[in-house]
This record gives C-alpha cells, sequence and structure tokens, in this order.
C-alpha cells in the first residue's frame, strides 16, 4: 500500500529522492532531508538537478536534518509519517561497528516519535552489516550492527526483509557518506522493514472476579500464566486458528459419527476432583497450578494490584463446579462459599477429569461421540513444544464390548484421515517429503500415542511432535456391558503443525497483527512478522538448601513468571561441592528472546536480577 507521508533521511545526492518522487501515487507526499546544508551541494550539479527534479513534482526538501533528533525538524502537526527511509547509514570514515550501532539506535529512537502507528521503518545495509540470517554470508553477531536489536531500543520489530536493487529505482547513484568518500558497496544489500511492536507491559497479574451462589470471590491469575486466562480462542465470535482447527476437525468427525458436542465447564476445580486426574496421570498434581479464591465484597473498581476483570464467563454456578457439601463444626452442612472462601482451588490441567461426569450422565449414548473442548493449564519445563496453557480437545465413544476393536479401529482411521489431509495443506513449495500421522502402541498394552512428522518449519527442520492420546477402559460398575475410547489432542500443537507456527507463544500474542496472518477459510503457511529477534543469553549459579532441595520444575515456573515467557531455554551446565562445607552449587543458562515484541539487553538485564530475588523463594541461594 502507497505511504501517505514518506520522509527520506540522510540522503547524500538526492538522487533516490528524486528516482523514487517518479514512482509515488499521486496521493503521496514525500519530504527528502539531508545533514548538510545547502553550501554543501555548490560543488555538485548532479546533487542540484536532482534537487531541482524534486522541487518541480512538489517534494519537500529539508537540510541540517539530523536523523537521530527526527521531532525537532518538525513542528508537532507536521511530524507523522507513514514511511521513513534511511539507506546505508553510516558514521563516516573508518567509524567501527559501536558507533554505527549507536546511530541505528539514536534514529529509531527518532523514529519512535514521528512515525504513524502502523507505518514503516526502511533501513538499507549493505551486505553482513545487518547481522541476521537473511544476510549471506552472515556475519558475526559481535561483528555485525546488530540491527535488530538496535530497532529494539526504539520499539520496533523486523517484519520484513528484500534484496536492495538500484536497478528498481533508475538514477539512484549510491555516493557513500555525506558524498564525500566512495560509494558503498551495494552488491548483496537488504533493505530491512521495521514496525512498532507491542510495549512491555508490567507483569502484574489481573484479578479476578468469580461469582459463586451469590457470593463474589477474587483471585489473581497465576504469574506465569499472565494473559492466558480467559481468552476466548474457541468462543462463536473468534476467528484463531485454534478454534478453526477445532471446527475443522469437529466437522470432518462429524462426517462419520453421530456428535455431541458439550459446553466446557469452568477451569477452576475443587480440591477432591483430583482424586479423578491422577487415575489418568499420578504425577500431574504435581504441575498443578494452584488458586486461593478470597472472599470479595467490593466493587470492581476498588480492587488493587491489578486490573480487574469483570467477565461473563466468570458468572460461574455453584453446580457447575460440582463441589460437594460438608458436615461443619457444628455438624450442620457447611455452604459451598464457606469451602471455597477456605480451601485451594486448582486450574484444570486436562478435560480427562470431566470424562467420569459426561459418560455417567443418565443420557449418555453408546456410539454417540462426545466432544469437549477448552482451556487447560499446568507446569512444564520451558522447551520449545511445551506449554503452560494449550487448548485441549477430548473425544468420549462408548460402545459395547464385543465390537470393541472395530469402533477403535475406525475412530483411528478416520482420525489419521483427518489429520493427514489437514497437515498436507500447508506442505512448503519444493518440499519433497509429507507429513505424516502415526498411533504408537504403548508399554501398557491398550493405549496409544498420536505422533507427527512435520515438514512444515522449513527445509531441513523436520519435527517429530506428540499431539495426543487414544486410552481405551475396561467396563465399569455404571456401564458394566460397555467400553470406552478418550481421545485427547493439544490444539494449539495442531495448530502449529498446520500452519508451520514455530513459536507457541505466537498463539497466544495480543498483536493484531498475527490474526491478520490468516484468510478466512483458507490454510496458507503462517508468514511471521517478527524475524529474527536479538537472543540474550545469561548463566546464573546458585547454593541448594541441603534440607529443601532443588525442584526443577519450580525453577523454570518462577523464570517463566519473571521473565513474561521470554526465557526459551534452561540448560543445566555444571555441579560444584564446595571441598570444606560440602554445600552444592548448580549453574545454569538461560536464554532470551522473544516473538512478537521488541526486546531489549537493558530488559533482560532487569528480568535476570530479578530473577535472582524470586528464587530465594525456592529456597536457593544466588551465587
Amino acid at each position: 500500500m502507497a505511504p501517505g507521508r514518506l520522509l527520506l533521511v540522510g540522503e547524500g545526492n538526492f538522487s533516490f529522492a528524486a528516482a523514487v518522487s517518479e514512482t509515488l501515487d499521486p496521493s503521496t507526499s514525500l519530504t527528502a532531508t539531508c545533514l548538510q546544508r545547502p553550501a554543501d551541494f555548490a560543488g555538485d550539479p548532479a546533487a542540484r538537478e536532482n534537487l531541482q527534479r524534486l522541487r518541480e513534482r512538489g517534494a519537500e526538501i529539508r537540510f541540517g536534518v539530523d536523523c537521530t533528533q527526527l521531532a525537532d525538524a518538525f513542528e508537532p502537526h507536521d511530524r507523522v509519517f507513514d514511511r521513513i527511509c534511511f539507506n546505508f547509514p553510516h558514521c563516516g570514515r573508518k567509524a567501527g561497528v559501536a558507533r554505527n550501532r549507536e546511530l541505528l539506535a539514536k534514529f529509531f529512537q527518532s523514529c519512535a516519535g514521528v512515525l504513524a502507528e502502523e507505518g514503516e521503518v526502511h533501513v538499507a545495509l549493505c551486505r553482513g552489516q545487518g547481522g541476521t540470517p537473511a544476510d549471506n554470508p552472515t556475519r558475526e553477531w559481535h561483528n555485525s550492527w546488530q540491527v535488530v536489536a538496535m530497532a529494539a531500543l526504539g520499539g520496533f520489530i523486523l517484519s520484513d526483509v528484500h534484496p536492495f536493487s538500484c536497478e528498481a529505482v533508475p538514477g539512484y547513484r549510491c555516493t557513500g557518506y555525506r558524498s564525500q568518500d566512495k560509494s558503498f558497496h551495494v552488491e548483496g544489500a537488504l533493505n530491512h522493514i521495521f514496525t512498532r511492536s507491542l510495549p512491555f507491559k508490567g507483569s502484574q497479574p489481573r484479578i479476578f472476579r468469580v461469582k459463586l451462589g451469590d457470593q463474589w470471590f477474587s483471585f489473581p491469575e497465576p504469574e506465569a500464566l499472565v494473559g492466558k486466562l480467559n481468552r476466548g480462542f474457541l468462543e462463536t465470535s473468534s476467528c484463531h486458528p485454534i478454534k478453526t482447527i477445532n471446527e475443522k476437525l469437529i466437522s470432518e468427525l462429524g462426517k462419520a459419527f453421530p456428535l455431541k458436542r458439550l459446553k466446557c465447564p469452568f477451569p477452576l476445580l475443587p480440591p477432591e476432583e483430583t482424586s479423578v486426574l491422577t487415575s489418568w496421570n499420578c504425577d500431574i498434581l504435581s504441575s498443578v497450578f494452584w488458586i486461593h479464591l478470597l472472599e470479595d465484597n467490593s466493587n470492581s473498581e476498588s480492587l488493587t494490584g491489578g486490573t480487574t476483570e469483570d467477565m461473563e464467563d466468570f458468572l460461574v454456578s455453584l453446580s457447575e463446579l460440582s463441589f460437594p457439601k460438608s458436615p461443619g463444626r457444628d455438624g450442620k452442612e457447611e455452604s459451598h462459599e464457606g469451602l471455597y472462601a477456605q480451601a485451594k482451588i486448582w486450574l484444570r490441567p486436562s478435560l480427562l477429569v470431566h470424562v467420569q461426569t459426561v459418560i455417567q450422565a443418565p443420557d449418555f449414548l453408546p456410539g454417540s461421540l462426545y466432544i469437549l473442548s477448552g482451556p487447560v493449564f499446568q507446569k512444564c519445563h520451558i522447551l520449545p513444544f511445551t506449554m503452560p496453557a494449550f487448548h485441549e480437545t477430548l473425544l468420549i465413544l462408548g460402545f459395547n464390548k464385543n465390537p470393541k476393536d472395530d469402533c477403535l479401529q475406525s475412530l483411528r482411521n478416520h482420525l489419521k484421515g483427518i489429520l493427514d489431509s489437514l497437515l498436507t495443506q500447508t506442505l512448503l513449495e519444493g518440499s519433497k517429503q509429507s507429513n505424516s500421522v502415526e498411533f504408537v502402541f504403548q508399554p501398557n498394552g491398550k493405549d496409544y500415542m498420536i505422533n507427527v512428522k512435520s515438514h512444515n518449519f522449513g527445509p531441513g527442520c523436520a519435527k517429530d511432535l506428540s499431539i495426543g492420546s487414544v486410552t481405551t477402559s475396561v467396563p465399569s460398575i455404571i456401564h458394566e456391558e460397555q467400553c470406552f475410547v478418550f481421545v485427547s489432542m493439544n490444539l494449539d500443537l495442531l495448530a502449529m503443525l498446520v500452519w508451520g507456527i514455530s513459536d507457541w507463544r505466537m498463539l497466544w500474542t495480543f498483536d493484531k497483527c498475527f490474526l491478520k496472518s490468516f484468510v478466512p477459510e483458507k490454510i496458507e503457511p503462517f508468514k511471521s512478522y517478527s524475524l529474527y529477534p536479538p537472543i540474550y543469553v545469561h548463566d546464573i549459579s546458585f547454593w541448594l538448601d541441603e534440607k529443601k532441595g532443588f525442584d526443577e520444575l519450580e525453577f523454570h515456573t518462577v523464570a517463566r513468571a519473571v521473565s513474561q515467557d521470554t526465557v526459551i531455554s534452561i540448560k543445566f551446565l555444571s555441579r560444584f561441592q564446595h571441598p570444606k562445607t560440602k554445600q552444592v552449587s548448580l549453574c545454569y543458562r538461560l536464554t532470551y528472546q522473544t516473538c512478537d515484541k521488541a526486546l531489549t539487553q537493558q530488559q533482560v538485564a532487569s528480568m535476570q536480577s530479578q530473577f535472582r530475588k524470586e528464587i530465594q523463594r525456592l529456597h536457593l541461594t544466588p551465587r
């Protein structure tokens, strides 16, 4: 789309501005600027000719404009530009990479004050200067201008990069620094396109309010789940890819089975529900997020400590939470409200907790496929394809004991066909390998894992991922003549595989650019709008408390919370035992990187400092 207002900075002989002015849409206004004064061009006839051409086309020309102080060059009413271009910035002569990085950092910070909200900043750099994988060859990071990291200081992310072609701008002649030196080598040069990033907000948890009967309660969202509760990705009005993939999956299953779609219960669960879950996985309780409900008689406006979210989804009935009454101190039954005010509540780690409720319902029909979809939450180690919050679809099929194998095989075959079809829709052009779905038989002799080998993440980036499980159950006391099959699938992982989304955090972004990347009713490979985000590495060493031990899962959870999900890797480096005190010390390496926001070295240093403080709650003593 043609920019409304185009600003060119750092022009040398104005040949680029003159050439561009001939190609602009009539609705675009051009402002060309340079650092030099008019007298500096007295001996340059080519520059004077270009300036004359610009004036004839109605372009605005400004001299003495410092690109690191752009707001000072324009009146407040005249400061908003849709595109700002800086071709081959350079401090001059033999300036080192450090000085040129500083120039870029100040330029981007200056752009933040004069760029339209959805504007672009274009920066053309010679081969290797940018320090991104787009350069060929790629220069070592410490020896490059680190353009993406410098842009982050101004709140910008790299959204696109493509070759810079002088031939595409007839008449443009690159002259070098201030037109005084030999011209830059533009062969292999790249044009980097930057857009505004969403700002990093404080990680203060939001306060949610939930109504149980006639009583209101409040609770803060867990710090490791900030921004992940009540997002409504599966709601009717949603156009999120997670909903799209779920609807496609259910639609195809409906062609083979009679369906019963169930409304997903609220994700808060009372403590006694843990017995249901431990029957499926005895280790899962260690990964549960616990919630403390506080009685709340205040107005939402008076709550402190975070933004109050007062939403319909949280107006939950007591029956939905199925918290039973129990005898009080005087022998009478305590109210639900009293129990909730005293007890810990937990966030649902799996939809499997609802299985008993579904199959024990009086109207449960064998042969029908019951479907439940909703968000689940569980603590996990920081790994590329593990996530603390994701959306799960649960399929429940009941059938008579005799045709058990036929029903199970039929469901598996249909699922494999549907998944194979979805995963082949976005195969990258030129890919010689297809995606494959496999049901892997488990050692217990009755269950399966649903594994996918995908080639949707680019050449040489095949991924083997488990996206779900198939569990069979023996006849129950309630249904003596029936067996059951439960299929659990991670919709987030499935969406990533189908669209080639390499980072699960992108699914949870608040950036509107994400949803704009998807075409309704069409599945095309996802193109990230934040390319080559910088990586920052910090090490941390700490002494263990012999009596308390070390909980690595909690260590990862604290890192996730403090860093606002910017830590992408935690790697164990070494173990040391003091020869005299015998006290043990561990050393870990944390790698920070965002997928959708500008992240600076200073912000990471602040997070790392806060992390050193927070781990003391785990009885660890930083060294």
